[in-house]
């Protein structure tokens, strides 16, 4: 029918557009949100739940960008902080739980 034809005309075009901007080096919002938030996470040792907010997305998005969407090098990096964060995560807690029994204490 003519909507299907549309439709699939329509995918056509969205993928031709994809081919042009990759042989002329363009990239796409995602593209260079995934960078930007790859480079924040590595200068800043951000977790990706402060990055989530900063960037006003969701953590599963952050997640996705920094192991989909950007080169392998700069993938390693933000491993490299991903791993020190886990590492780090129970002290954090550990730290949040003080805060919130001393907090009540004081009531």
């Amino acid at each position: 029918s003519d909507s299907r034809f549309s439709y699939l005309s329509h995918c056509l075009h969205i993928h031709n557009q994809a081919i042009i901007r990759g042989v002329l080096g363009l990239k796409t919002y995602i593209e260079e949100r995934a960078v930007e938030v790859a480079k924040f996470m590595i200068h800043t040792n951000a977790t990706v739940r402060e990055t989530a907010k900063k960037f006003g997305i969701s953590k599963s998005t952050v997640h996705k960008d920094i192991t989909d969407r950007i080169d392998p090098e700069l993938a390693k990096s933000v491993r490299a902080v991903l791993e020190v964060n886990k590492a780090e995560r129970h002290i954090r807690g550990g730290l949040a739980t003080r805060e919130k029994y001393l907090h009540n204490k004081a009531k």
